[in-house]
């Protein structure tokens, strides 16, 4: 059933979402997108930005452009409330107050059990600065001593 609602869900996203309705109609997108596709932001490589203007035009399942004037919105509200100090520490002071606690370490011990469905593993990695045949050693022996024990 799942399925069936994203396939439902998926069709009506792209009968009711054209890009190039919103590139139209938003004067500012439009010179945005132009600038990008023209090579403005990449002189010494114009059509760097080809394959991300290409996905926006075409292949967007997030729909940017749609949110687009709620983004400008919203960051025109971040710009006012950051030319008032005092009121912008206030916030960060709570935003960073109410965030939760953050381990990179943890978050990847999660992701390893409860997505990727895998144990982890005491492998150590040589750093990058090892060369490759002092590394492959190193990790063989590292194996080795795991088998005797």
């Amino acid at each position: 059933m799942l399925g069936a609602v994203n396939f439902v869900e998926s069709e009506l996203a792209s009968l009711w979402y054209n890009a190039q309705e919103y590139y139209d109609k938003l004067p500012e997108l439009k010179q945005a997108m132009d600038q990008i596709k023209s090579g403005f932001f990449s002189p010494q490589q114009p059509d760097l930005f080809k394959d991300l203007v290409n996905m926006l035009f075409y292949h967007d399942r997030f729909k940017v452009f749609a949110d687009y004037e709620a983004y400008v919105k919203c960051q025109d509200s971040v710009s006012q409330l950051y030319m008032n100090s005092k009121e912008w520490t206030k916030m960060v002071i709570r935003n960073i107050a109410a965030s939760g606690k953050f381990s990179s370490d943890r978050t990847i011990k999660e992701y390893a059990r409860d997505i990727w469905n895998v144990e982890p593993s005491d492998l150590k990695i040589p750093p990058p600065n090892v060369p490759r045949d002092v590394a492959d050693e190193m990790l063989a022996n590292d194996s080795a001593e795991k088998l005797r024990v």
